[in-house]
């Protein structure tokens, strides 16, 4: 069933087009209906959409308003306008907006449903696309060069010389020079639900790993290539977007843009190909022969998913702060040792600890090889602790000194249990650490919030710029403390502040608007009608009748 959004401020165009039309048997679902294009921005960022039917005529935000919104921050939403004769100028410019159908009212149950046929034809033939499984073996057998996806490879793998990166790019024809640069991974986790042990799609079923790669890596060309964003391919069963700032843009702005299209992408593949997927995004490095480092940064990010959960863009300095000092170690046991402390459950740490002490055990090695090895792992060990800003005199105690207190030991497998005990207490502290930030971080956004929520231009981009950061990881972590969205929660507040204005002022309506930093006054009464259930006028009436009952009783 393909999800439908319904917009019109007339109630009974809304409930006539919801009843008289049977759309379950038409292929689609109704996932909402708004009043105006306002309403409909806010429900589009909450409902996984694929139709928006929408009048042009509407109050706050009209229908091409919200049209042009769409094609922005959901590009893939099949748009239908609704307009009357005297509207057919703006049906011109619903076409310059690429809308994909209109409609003349009125209008007849059948030609509505003659439009939602061919609405649905046009997924069904995109959808088909994306699943013909010959169609994507060939083009994936001739998207790229086999060299020129092994050069762009090798730019995330290895630092090369930049002479030789030009030479090759020169000689593939690819054009990556900019200012600043980013790579991101996109990736496939397991396809079967553990519990219920379901999967969804054709291509998850097929269990055809590189079919699937090869699906996501269209969606995410089709939307990089839209932004202007970079470049993407298939690198280590997973998909990496390099993304370049080929125009010198404002970092902010350009950042902004990037973390946008990711997004989207995102959206796009859970909600088109049914797959599980995560983005990491890597810190952002000022030469092209530096992206190995941003690409290193962005698989741990990826690590992150355990703890914030899966189907989300994360950022490398969300996560580890802008100061993060980038830990890179050739052997495998270090990075399973320093993940584990930062983010695993106390089975992964006793396996990192095991692999660490496993080769020493069995093994005979010089005394000296052995306390150069101890060190590497302790000063592993120290490093990630400074990572996470731990105290660790206030942790261990005043002078301690892990590389002198691993030798103290009369065996190794005396030292191997202080170094697990160790271990352990750390990664406690740094997840209770972590914890309290994400508590600290909600606490500033819901305080500013109170400060500020009489300022009209007050937004959730305006409230992470303060706290410096993504809008994308503050929007999950938000809700999942709160309970709400970030636009929920201003309305809330704003509609308490009202609610307290009409109880104890005589300030009109009007006046009430704009001290709870709503400047349309009609769209303030239809947000309080909404939350509340009565208009602003009808709140008062009622305190006012029930104050005076109060007064009157003996």
């Amino acid at each position: 069933m393909y999800r439908v959004l319904l917009v019109d401020d007339e109630i009974d165009v809304r409930e006539g087009l919801v009843q008289e039309i049977d759309w379950e048997a038409n292929g689609f679902t109704i996932a909402g209906t708004a009043e105006n294009g306002k309403e409909a921005m806010e429900m589009a960022d909450r409902l996984a959409l694929d139709v928006v039917i929408t009048d042009i005529s509407m109050p706050f935000t009209n229908g091409l308003q919200l049209a042009e919104w769409l094609r922005a921050h959901h590009p893939l939403v099949k748009i239908v306008i609704l307009t009357g004769y005297d509207e057919f100028d703006y049906a011109r410019q619903a076409i310059r907006l690429s809308v994909d159908e209109y409609l003349l009212k009125p209008f007849s149950s059948e030609s509505f449903r003659e439009v939602l046929f061919k609405i649905r034809d046009r997924i069904e033939t995109e959808v088909a696309e994306r699943e013909d499984v010959r169609q994507l073996q060939e083009h994936y057998r001739t998207s790229l060069p086999v060299l020129r996806e092994t050069f762009l490879a090798s730019l995330l793998t290895r630092k090369l010389p930049r002479s030789k990166i030009e030479e090759r790019m020169s000689h593939y024809g690819l054009q990556l020079l900019g200012s600043r640069y980013a790579a991101a991974v996109i990736a496939l986790h397991p396809l079967d639900d553990p519990e219920t042990g379901q999967s969804g799609h054709s291509l998850r079923q097929s269990g055809d790993l590189d079919l699937m790669l090869h699906a996501m890596l269209n969606i995410t060309r089709e939307l990089v290539d839209l932004n202007g964003v970079g470049t993407a391919f298939i690198h280590q069963d997973s998909i990496a977007v390099l993304a370049i700032d080929a125009h010198a843009e404002d970092e902010a702005a350009w950042l902004a843009k990037v973390q946008e299209t990711l997004e989207n992408i995102l959206k796009s593949i859970v909600h088109y190909l049914k797959l599980p997927v995560t983005i990491g995004v890597g810190s952002v490095v000022a030469d092209i022969e530096d992206l190995k480092y941003a690409y290193g940064d962005a698989l741990l990010a990826l690590d992150y998913r355990l703890v914030l959960g899966s189907e989300r863009v994360i950022f490398i300095h969300d996560v580890e702060g802008r100061g993060y000092e980038k830990l890179r170690f050739d052997e495998l046991k270090e990075q399973a040792l320093i993940r584990s402390l930062k983010l695993g459950t106390a089975e992964e740490l006793e396996d990192a600890v095991e692999a660490v002490f496993s080769e020493l055990l069995e093994s005979t090695y010089a005394y000296s090889d052995i306390q150069v090895y101890l060190l590497e792992v302790v000063t592993a060990v120290l490093r990630t602790a400074k990572d996470a800003d731990v105290d660790l005199d206030g942790l261990f105690g005043a002078g301690f000194q892990m590389h002198a207190e691993i030798f103290k030991f009369s065996g190794l497998p005396e030292a191997k249990r202080w170094f697990h005990d160790l271990c352990l207490r750390l990664m406690k502290h740094i997840a209770s650490k972590r914890q309290h930030t994400y508590k600290d971080i909600v606490e500033k956004a819901i305080q500013y919030t109170k400060e500020h929520y009489v300022d009209p231009d007050i937004s959730i981009q305006v409230l992470c710029a303060h706290l410096h950061i993504s809008t994308g990881y503050f929007s999950g972590l938000f809700k999942k403390e709160v309970k709400m969205t970030f636009v929920q929660y201003l309305m809330h507040i704003r509609m308490e502040a009202a609610k307290e204005m009409l109880r104890t002022t005589e300030l009109k309506a009007f006046e009430v608007s704009e001290r709870v930093g709503i400047s349309d006054a009609n769209y303030f009464s239809f947000c309080f009608k909404k939350q509340v259930g009565i208009s602003p006028k009808e709140y008062r009436s009622r305190i006012l009748a029930s104050d005076s009952e109060g007064l009157q009783k003996p």
